[in-house]
């Protein structure tokens, strides 16, 4: 059982490293253009935000036999801090403050979350504490690209909510999920299960519209472009007669 678990948390660390990392060709392109464009930064702020809250939870003092989620989770923050740090230098002024405000939010939440469970809590009651608040941020975080699944609905088009991100999602979330209940840990196993579904639901809704197309201007004025790892720039702007999250 124990050999199992942590077979099944190295390969959990995977699939989440390459989630971590499928916003890198987003990240690619507001570095070139120099522009955050319509992209959001609400998603990769969560991400940090569940990756530090995991990191805590996951700490021998808080809980026990979690060393593959802190390893996993401390190399997420670096990424998703890293991600938050790009949006802030590229942004609008006007975005920068919106950005900076997510910044102090999740400084905040982990620093209270942080500082209670350490002074005012010990034992059983400091594991609670630390889960509710990481499955709270773990199933925001997940459920973070729903707005692009409605789009896809909205246009019958999966252009703007790419395979591999909605894979590895569930990928992820299965593993992990199966991770949390072979220790027999509810703050890991409920988030991620519900986030093991949110993939599958995603990879229904792109199997449905595979073969849909939408015109690319509709799509890119949408209010709902928020996914964290979107199709090709060549394709999401094409030239006349030419061919996340």
């Amino acid at each position: 059982m124990v050999t199992l678990r942590f077979v099944t948390g190295v390969f959990g660390n995977i699939t989440a490293l390459i989630l971590y990392l499928s916003p890198m060709i987003t990240v690619r392109r507001i570095i070139k253009s120099k522009s955050t464009e319509q992209f959001s930064c609400v998603p990769y702020a969560m991400s940090l935000l569940n990756c530090l809250l995991y990191t805590w939870y996951s700490l021998p003092f808080v809980s026990p036999n979690n060393l593959l989620v802190t390893t996993i989770t401390s190399t997420g923050s670096t990424i998703e801090f890293i991600y938050v740090l790009i949006f802030l230098i590229y942004a609008p002024k006007k975005e920068k403050l919106k950005i900076l405000g997510l910044l102090a939010f999740v400084l905040t939440v982990i620093t209270m979350v942080a500082l209670i469970s350490l002074l005012a809590l010990h034992g059983k009651p400091r594991m609670i504490l630390c889960g509710i608040a990481t499955t709270i941020f773990n199933i925001i975080m997940y459920a973070s690209p729903l707005s692009v699944a409605r789009m896809v609905i909205k246009t019958k088009s999966v252009e703007y909510m790419p395979f591999c991100l909605s894979l590895f999602m569930f990928i992820c979330g299965a593993s992990w999920f199966l991770f949390g209940i072979l220790g027999a840990d509810p703050y890991v196993y409920v988030p991620n299960g519900l986030g093991g579904l949110l993939g599958m639901m995603q990879l229904i809704l792109y199997a449905v519209y595979r073969n849909k197309k939408v015109e690319p201007k509709k799509a890119i004025d949408d209010d709902f472009v928020v996914e964290m790892n979107p199709v090709d720039p060549e394709k999401a702007y094409p030239k006349p007669h030419q061919g996340s999250t």
